[in-house]
């Protein structure tokens, strides 16, 4: 392999770069959706929201309180700041939790398309040198001239190799991060329809005043 990698030329140390960033980025982001799933605890996010539901926006902030799970901290942040605007809280916390989410894959993205381009350079300057010998003394020797068509086959395969390796993690977590957005979405959703609305009971006795 090292040999391999010695003959596909000088661009073979770019895409060997950019294979070690890509996949230190997917390690860490690896490590990172593991926790955030640890972390989890949609029975806190279901109390906090049944709270509200009941009008309780006290006892829904002290639920909250202490919580790991990102959903139940964008609430705790909403429900701290419901006097000023609910849904402008709701958004900030709710941008800063997916931040979080898309740390690293805009690097990812960058790899995809920056391995296979750095491939046909290599591809191109392997074919220049190819061609250059043809004019040359070197044109007796094919091996000198087939290494430079080798150099280039290498360079390209190697670079479509960390792109196809880097683009299978950077879709999962482009998944990852679209389902943390729904969970977000659908509960800051309910929490907005619960402050927005008279608690149950209250409902409840309204109706039955309307009724007599």
């Amino acid at each position: 392999m090292i040999e391999l990698f010695l003959k596909g030329g000088l661009m073979m140390w770019p895409i060997l770069a950019a294979s070690v960033v890509a996949l230190t980025v997917v390690i860490e982001r690896l490590c990172f959706v593991a926790q955030e799933k640890r972390r989890r605890q949609p029975e806190v996010v279901g109390e906090v929201l049944a709270r509200a539901e009941r009008g309780d926006p006290a006892g829904a902030i002290q639920a909250a309180k202490g919580s790991r799970d990102f959903v139940a901290r964008t609430l705790l942040y909403a429900l701290e700041h419901r006097e000023r605007s609910v849904s402008d809280a709701l958004l900030r916390a709710a941008g800063r939790e997916l931040q979080r989410y898309n740390r690293g894959l805009s690097i990812l993205d960058t790899v995809i398309t920056l391995a296979p381009l750095l491939g046909l350079l290599g591809t191109v300057t392997g074919m220049i040198h190819s061609f250059s010998l043809l004019g040359g003394k070197e044109l007796g020797a094919p091996q000198a001239i087939t290494g430079g068509i080798a150099e280039a086959l290498i360079a390209t395969a190697f670079g479509l190799g960390v792109t196809i390796l880097a683009l299978i993690p950077f879709n999962t977590l482009n998944a990852v991060m679209e389902k943390a957005r729904h969970d977000l979405q659908d509960a800051a959703t309910h929490l907005e329809l619960c402050l927005t609305r008279p608690p149950a009971a209250e409902t409840l006795e309204a109706e039955t005043r309307g009724g007599r």
